[in-house]
């Protein structure tokens, strides 16, 4: 039986009615009153055809065809006939017991929202798919048509029928499962290039072709890597005749600033910058424009007139001539992809058309015409919106609440599939100065899908390195070096996100479902398959001079990449860290390759690779490459490399790095410099020689050994670190030479007449295993 004839078979319908079982656990459910329902596709669910999966399911029909009964393995739905209510229509999920109508609200776990402007950390933030009590729904019901045989980009168009039309995602806790199906019915989240995942620079400012050149020099004096250069709306004219008009719209270079363009992104281009200019499109083509004429002409607008270009992009004649005459002669100019800035709210001329995803979608559209890798970047328009990377999420406030809000922000976005989330990384603007905030919330930027820096034109509101204290340069340029080393990691969870549907930002109750604290934590997320992250996002404390971020730890045990500490799992605890650092930890068994710290290119793939090897347990990971720009990963042009850890009962253990797929894709005789965590021994080299694609060490028993920690060491320092009286310095240290024993000091340690924040900073690395 083919696909198609298979979901034919499970189409239930009646009066007014018709349920579809797509899978076991999720269902269209419509209701029309005169039965006309809909097979076209929509903005938002572009693929209904599940029937490659065979699904068990049990039909009652209830007399009169009014309504329905039907049971999976998953659910039991009870439908009584008539418009959907909670008199008429309730569905069980057999795996939490719990039972959803239309009027319940249960617990969501929340989805996002189409912007953080002018937000101070409180903003309304939409339901996702999933809830603690294992079900949501995906509301389609005034979600256009779709015509995708249409012109370029396809067209819109509105339902003629008003009705419901909703999709039930039962899944219980199964969130990735949830998520899969989810890209399935909408489509997969794109891969967005290599030099996306490194990082970007952007401010609003007046800048010109010659400051902007001394910005990244000086980035490439600190020994700093920027991958993107965002112009914002200065590039082009800001000061036009009123009777046009603001100057927000624009689309003509500012010649005084930037005298010649070609020259301009040309030399970005030379120093490894991809370019990005922001638009406003709203007030369309006005005569003032330097492509006014040609616009006006194509349009049937005497040029004479002056009349406005309206921006329209329902209309497909405007549509083309949007593209062909303003936009692509910029990109053949040189600019690589746009920032779409539009702030006008989502009411058009098309009922239920929010302008916002027009923009989004015909934008994407039109570079995947061209054979490029498409790329946006602009706020989020709703369920679908993850087929349109890049999102921006607005311009917030510089404040500690805004941090907070930030990384769960980001993670609860994952329940609604939008996976790859750019913030005003340090803030935007308002707010007041604090070094502390500015390098906490760098690092969480490094841990984000995109790392940008931003703010507003205020001459007081700097983020350059070299405009920083010593210490805060230093952490700066750290993180901002390890941000490019990470894009080997990130690139393959990029894939992994088109290939498998898994968001790179994961909360911690995808992996620890049944975890009551997996839910609580705010600022915690996996980092892709391997890593766990905890952002701090408060002051530190004032006496112990650390930050801390409350962790859920899973069962197993965590290396801290960035302290070498390592941690029995199993357990909620805080975790204390100086300024330079946060907890970034990798489980015994996980593999995290980064580039080597000579390879910061964001465009290339590395020569030196560092694989870090959680050596207690075995484990191994597959690195995912290709060239970064094309589209040609879809035909098979790209490489794939696994290292495989293998840790026998009897302490020997071997390592081996194979090589597949398209070996050109890689620089000739990358070497591989392998970290095995936890343990003495000493980092050891693999160096790939021609045609050779299997790399093997072996260790025999004994050669591995676990490295222990030095407890002693490790609470000098953080009673040497406290601003505490030095008799209380040395009281506390005294407990620890005199026994040398950790319960024996927390005895008394826990009993002295310290701060609660360094008793649990202290209790931290007694406990370091």
């Amino acid at each position: 039986m083919d696909s198609m004839q298979n979901m034919k078979k499970r189409i239930i319908a009646g009066e007014g009615f018709r349920i579809t079982v797509l899978t076991e656990r999720l269902l269209r459910l419509e209701y029309q009153a005169e039965g006309r329902f809909t097979d076209a596709r929509t903005q938002v669910v572009s693929c209904r055809d599940f029937g490659d999966r065979e699904v068990a399911f049990e039909r009652r029909e209830i007399p009169g065809g009014k309504g329905a009964e039907l049971e999976t393995e998953a659910l039991l739905v009870k439908y009584a006939g008539g418009p959907f209510s909670g008199m008429t229509l309730s569905i069980l999920v057999k795996a939490t017991g719990e039972t959803w109508t239309p009027e319940r609200r249960a617990g969501t776990l929340w989805g996002t929202a189409r912007t953080l402007d002018e937000t101070d950390g409180n903003v309304l933030i939409e339901p996702g798919l999933f809830s603690r009590e294992g079900f949501g729904v995906l509301d389609d019901s005034k979600s256009l048509l779709f015509d995708p045989k249409a012109e370029a980009g396809g067209q819109v168009y509105p339902r003629k029928e008003e009705g419901s039309d909703l999709y039930f995602f039962g899944y219980g806790h199964d969130y990735y499962a949830g998520l899969k199906d989810f890209y399935r019915l909408t489509g997969r989240t794109p891969m967005i290039p290599r030099y996306a995942l490194g990082n970007w620079w952007s401010r609003f400012y007046k800048y010109t072709e010659e400051t902007y050149m001394e910005l990244v020099e000086g980035f490439e004096r600190e020994g700093i890597p920027l991958a993107v250069a965002v112009i914002d709306m200065d590039w082009h004219l800001t000061q036009v005749d009123p009777r046009y008009g603001t100057g927000w719209t624009g689309y003509t270079w500012n010649r005084e600033y930037f005298p010649d363009p070609a020259r301009f992104l040309k030399h970005l281009h030379d120093h490894h910058l991809k370019a990005t200019l922001n638009v406003h499109p709203a007030d369309g083509i006005r005569a003032f424009e330097d492509p006014y004429e040609e616009m006006a002409l194509a349009m049937g607008i005497d040029p004479a007139t002056e009349a406005p270009v309206e921006m329209d992009l329902t209309d497909p004649q405007f549509r083309k001539a949007y593209f062909d005459i303003v936009n692509h002669p910029m990109e053949d100019m040189g600019v690589d992809f746009w920032w779409i800035d539009w702030q006008q709210g989502t009411k058009s001329k098309m009922e239920h058309l929010d302008p916002l995803w027009l923009l989004n979608h015909y934008y994407f559209k039109d570079q995947e015409g061209r054979n490029v890798r498409p790329m946006i970047f602009s706020r989020y328009a709703g369920p679908g919106s993850h087929r349109y990377p890049v999102g921006f999420s607005g311009d917030t406030y510089a404040t500690w609440k805004s941090l907070q809000l930030q990384p769960y922000f980001t993670l609860t976005a994952s329940n609604i599939g939008y996976g790859w989330w750019s913030h005003d990384i340090c803030g935007h603007m308002h707010g007041q100065k604090s070094d502390e905030m500015m390098i906490r919330w760098l690092q969480f930027g490094v841990f984000s899908p995109i790392m940008r820096l931003h703010s507003s034109g205020n001459i007081f509101f700097r983020k350059e390195p070299w405009n920083q204290s010593p210490e805060n340069r230093r952490i700066m340029a750290d993180f901002l070096r390890l941000r490019h080393r990470l894009i080997p990691y990130l690139y393959t969870m990029n894939r992994r996100s088109y290939e498998e549907g898994e968001p790179l930002i994961r909360p911690m109750y995808y992996e620890c479902p049944e975890c009551e604290d997996a839910y609580e934590v705010k600022s915690q997320y996996f980092f892709g398959t391997e890593l766990l992250v905890g952002s701090i996002v408060r002051p530190m404390d004032e006496e112990l001079r650390m930050g801390s971020v409350s962790c859920l730890l899973p069962e197993g045990t965590w290396h801290d990449l960035r302290t070498g500490y390592r941690y029995r799992g199993g357990r909620r605890m805080n975790l204390y860290r100086e300024i330079t650092d946060i907890p970034v930890l990798l489980k015994d068994g996980g593999v995290l390759p980064l580039a080597g710290e000579e390879c910061l290119n964001a465009e290339e793939n590395p020569k030196v690779l560092d694989w870090y090897v959680g050596a207690g347990s075995s484990g191994s990971f597959t690195l995912y490459e290709d060239d970064g720009s094309t589209m040609e990963y879809r035909s098979g042009a790209f490489l794939e490399t696994t290292l495989s850890y293998v840790r026998n009962a009897d302490g020997s253990a071997r390592v081996t790095i194979l090589i597949e797929g398209r070996i050109s894709l890689m620089k000739p005789g990358r070497i591989h410099r392998v970290h095995l965590l936890g343990t003495d021994a000493e980092v050891f080299e693999l160096a790939e020689q021609p045609e050779e694609i299997f790399l093997r060490k072996d260790f025999a028993p004994g050669e591995i050994r676990e490295k222990a920690h030095d407890v002693g060491e490790a609470l000098f320092h953080r009673i040497d670190l406290a601003w505490i009286p030095y008799d209380m310095k040395e009281q506390l240290y005294g407990y620890w030479e005199r026994e040398q024993d950790p319960a024996a000091f927390w005895e008394r340690a826990r009993k002295a007449d310290i701060s609660p924040a360094l008793k649990e900073a202290l209790y931290e690395v007694l406990n370091l295993c």
